[in-house]
């Protein structure tokens, strides 16, 4: 399983970024292998409209099938959600931690977005 977590940097260390489709980076966890995979969004920062869609496609691409984020609008939310992803927001802590907390059972789904679009 694959556990994608919204990022300030580029190492688990780095904090949870609140927003999804503006986080600077998206750190994939994969349990099978315990190693980490680093995917840039740096292209989402600064668009005008879409960062949230364009942020979802490139979790799916990934092979995500659980999301980590402070936060998710509805557009990222519907897209994630289509594609089986398992969304938990209201997380907070560096990457690893919020991993942790979700391996253990520690978090709760999210049942929708919780901001508006372009939060």
């Amino acid at each position: 399983m694959k556990i994608a977590v919204t990022a300030t940097g580029k190492d688990p260390t780095s904090q949870v970024e609140p927003r999804f489709g503006r986080a600077p980076m998206f750190l994939v966890y994969d349990t099978e292998t315990e190693t980490w995979e680093a995917l840039d969004n740096q292209v989402n920062l600064q668009a005008a409209q879409g960062a949230g869609i364009q942020a979802a496609q490139q979790v799916v691409r990934s092979g995500a099938t659980v999301l980590l984020s402070g936060h998710c609008g509805p557009r990222a939310h519907s897209v994630l959600q289509a594609a089986g992803v398992a969304i938990y927001t209201a997380v907070e802590g560096t990457v690893e931690e919020a991993v942790r907390l979700y391996r253990q059972g520690a978090l709760t789904q999210a049942t929708g977005p919780d901001v508006q679009s372009h939060w």
